[in-house]
């Protein structure tokens, strides 16, 4: 077997023997088209690392790149408190590119998350990544696309470059815990919400 054909062996095997894992298991099929998605995003970027090395074009890989690099906001700013709403929520008016929405602070949220309607009316680029990406929410599963926000303003704190998740399936603009978890510090005190942005970060 020549050096291609050893190449190709090898990567139907490392697409297979996943595939078949997930077969045996008798899991359902919504689940297993998602999961089967996850492996080959997985599958096609060792593709593109292993077979095709230093060919591959720039774009192509900022593409990938932007599915797993690093949520890059820095927040800045003075502190802010939320009085606690009627519902017991926690409610912040904010401009998202310029845009202002009502946006509910949930610490239960591990990304901020934007209907279509909001991410279109900001301008996101929703086809920052290449593929959706499924997420499992008290609604149950939903296919969301990522992005992110250029400048999120909440009273006097400033967020760049925030990542988010956006689907027409999100009736709620949320600030999730990937907001939360740059700032100096977030606490609730009788039944206000403080935000301390702290040192820039």
């Amino acid at each position: 077997m020549n050096g291609n054909g050893a190449d190709i062996a090898f990567y139907l095997l490392a697409l297979i023997l996943p595939l078949s894992a997930l077969l045996s298991r008798r899991i359902p099929w919504r689940k297993a088209l998602g999961l089967a998605g996850i492996w080959f995003v997985i599958f096609l970027t060792l593709f593109l690392i292993v077979g095709a090395g230093t060919n591959v074009p720039s774009d192509v890989w900022s593409k990938i790149g932007g599915i797993f690099r690093e949520d890059e906001q820095h927040v800045t700013g003075g502190t802010m408190r939320l009085d606690m709403a009627s519902d017991g929520h926690f409610w912040a008016t904010a401009s998202i590119n310029g845009v202002s929405r009502r946006m509910l602070v949930d610490s239960g949220a591990t990304t901020t998350s934007l209907s279509h309607a909001t991410a279109k009316a900001a301008g996101l680029d929703l086809e920052q990544s290449p593929f959706p990406v499924q997420l499992d929410t008290a609604n149950g599963m939903v296919m969301a696309r990522t992005s992110s926000i250029d400048r999120l303003v909440i009273g006097p704190i400033q967020a760049t470059d925030l990542r988010v998740v956006v689907s027409d399936r999100f009736g709620t603009d949320i600030l999730g815990m990937n907001f939360l978890s740059r700032l100096g510090s977030w606490r609730v005190e009788d039944r206000t919400l403080i935000l301390n942005p702290g040192s820039p970060g």
